[in-house]
């Protein structure tokens, strides 16, 4: 686990704050004083904890403005922070569903592009986080960090600038998706096929065939949501490692 400085500790302390709606939309955050005071932090890291949240779109300052709290729908939800602290305050079934659709709006064209563009590199790569994943299956591991991995590998098999820099954008919302998903049983074990019919369909240069494998795959993701949602559950925490899942070979043994 990293261990924040003190501006990082402040920039999640306030950001939660506002994402949580301490702070809501339009209102004034309080004066460099008085967050020194309640922080128990200098006036300099205030002014850096105030620019990066106005770099992430969830404030904007000016004169005779102030520094006032912005509508959500101008936050950078790319923004792995924002995706952290809307995590922790509780994450919404809107939010979830939004996710979902952003990734049908996506992959899908980003799988095409990649079983037409992509190189062996890629394809080695994607083998690599495929390896990982089945790894993690069989024996144990930190699945979800291979999942994200492989995603994000066909994004960059486009040869696209813009959505190889999205790829990096949307690390922590699929993120999301992954570990959420994965809190069923035996859904990592379920979903391994449907990953290797994706990169099936890339290596054999079949756009169609890719496009519909993502499908599938986005679809199945999104029912695990909606059945741990149903559950009532509690979400698994964004802000810690994603659990390691326990392997089917090492599972056999235990019993």
């Amino acid at each position: 686990m990293v261990v924040k400085n003190v501006h990082g500790t402040t920039l999640d302390l306030l950001g939660e704050q506002i994402v949580a709606g301490r702070y809501p939309p339009g209102a004034s955050i309080p004066p460099e004083a008085a967050l020194c005071e309640e922080m128990g932090v200098s006036r300099t890291v205030i002014r850096e904890v105030v620019k990066s949240l106005s770099a992430k779109g969830l404030i904007v300052t000016g004169p005779k403005l102030g520094t006032r709290v912005r509508n959500s729908e101008q936050w950078n939800w790319f923004d792995a922070d924002v995706v952290l602290w809307h995590s922790r305050t509780g994450l919404t079934r809107e939010f979830l569903l939004e996710l979902q659709e952003l990734r049908r709006v996506i992959e899908p064209a980003g799988v095409r592009l990649a079983a037409e563009r992509a190189t062996e590199q890629d394809i080695a790569e994607l083998e690599q986080a495929y390896a990982g994943m089945k790894e993690a299956v069989e024996n144990g591991g930190d699945y979800v960090h291979h999942d994200l991995r492989f995603h994000q590998g066909l994004l960059r098999a486009c040869h696209n600038r813009m959505l190889v820099q999205m790829s990096k954008a949307l690390g922590a919302l699929l993120r999301t998706s992954f570990v959420i998903s994965t809190a069923r049983p035996d859904r990592a074990l379920q979903s391994l096929p449907l990953h290797r019919a994706v990169l099936d369909a890339v290596i054999a240069r079949s756009p169609s065939k890719a496009e519909k494998a993502i499908l599938v795959l986005i679809d199945g993701a999104s029912k695990d949501i909606e059945q741990v949602l149903a559950s009532r559950r509690r979400l698994p925490s964004l802000a810690m490692p994603a659990e390691h899942i326990k392997g089917r070979r090492r599972a056999a043994i235990v019993r």
